[in-house]
């Protein structure tokens, strides 16, 4: 029976590499029904994402390709399914239950294996989506043994991602470490001009004419990870800092949405501190 397959390539840039590795599906007879490839030029780096189809044995194709490749050729052979995802919350819902819902409708290509929260006040929503969810509190606890309780839940999960749904406390670079390149955030854009507790009063007070989101891959560098995706909306004079809060939250939703379609199809390479988005 006929499969698909997406090919991940990252390697050093090299002569022919696009021919060699498109031999590769045609001597297999396997079609190609996308393909994307780019080359970093500063850094001479070469990515490339291809989903074929046809009749393969994946280890097979997988040791083929590499026969073709750079020898530090990090290559990948996916066959589409829907990932696990972990969800991190604290007391915000925007971003929570629009991922909820998503998932709930069958819009998002991932199954939610769990939410983990630092306050309960989410779990009533959670419930109504018949989905997993842990209050692991933080009070009283030094912000290492609040992560140890959490890593200990988070390791009796198999999950590809753990998403940040406005998970309001700052990770330690041994939690960091642990999930490398696994965990997704999302912030408002004002960072690092408007920073604290109420950043959309700070903008208003400014003049503020246009409010941003980013989602992105968390770093031991706070806010400062890979960008998987960004978004901007625009405000006027019209608007009272609680109206920017609202609009900000909406294009915090939409954003990690995005970013979360990109991870969970496979469409993002990280590349240093950026990403090549396909």
């Amino acid at each position: 029976m006929e499969k698909r397959a997406r090919v991940l390539i990252d390697c050093n840039d090299a002569k022919g590499l696009v021919y060699k590795i498109s031999k590769v599906f045609y001597d297999r007879d396997l079609n190609i029904d996308n393909n994307r490839e780019f080359v970093d030029k500063e850094h001479g780096r070469f990515f490339m994402r291809t989903v074929v189809t046809g009749l393969f044995d994946v280890q097979e194709l997988l040791e083929e390709l590499k026969s073709v490749a750079p020898e530090d050729a990090h290559i990948r052979v996916i066959e589409p399914k829907a990932k696990k995802i972990i969800l991190m919350a604290t007391k915000e819902s925007h971003a929570l239950g629009d991922i909820l819902i998503r998932h709930a409708d069958g819009e998002l290509d991932a199954k939610i294996e769990c939410v983990i929260a630092n306050h309960d006040t989410l779990e009533s929503l959670v419930r109504r989506f018949d989905i997993p969810f842990f209050h692991i509190p933080a009070d009283g606890l030094s912000r290492e043994e609040h992560e140890s309780r959490v890593m200990k839940l988070v390791n009796e999960f198999e999950f590809d991602y753990m998403v940040l749904a406005k998970y309001m406390r700052i990770l330690t670079p041994a939690f960091v470490e642990a999930y490398d390149k696994k965990i997704i955030n999302i912030h408002h854009s004002f960072l690092p001009a408007f920073i604290g507790a109420n950043p959309y009063k700070q903008a208003y007070e400014r003049g503020v004419k246009i409010i941003g989101a980013t989602a992105h891959f968390v770093t031991n560098d706070l806010d400062e990870g890979p960008i998987i995706a960004q978004d901007v909306i625009p405000v006027n004079h019209r608007f009272e800092w609680r109206d920017m809060q609202r609009a900000g939250r909406d294009v915090e939703k939409i954003v990690l949405s995005r970013a979360l379609a990109l991870v969970l199809h496979d469409r993002v390479f990280v590349n240093g501190n950026k990403t090549v988005i396909f």
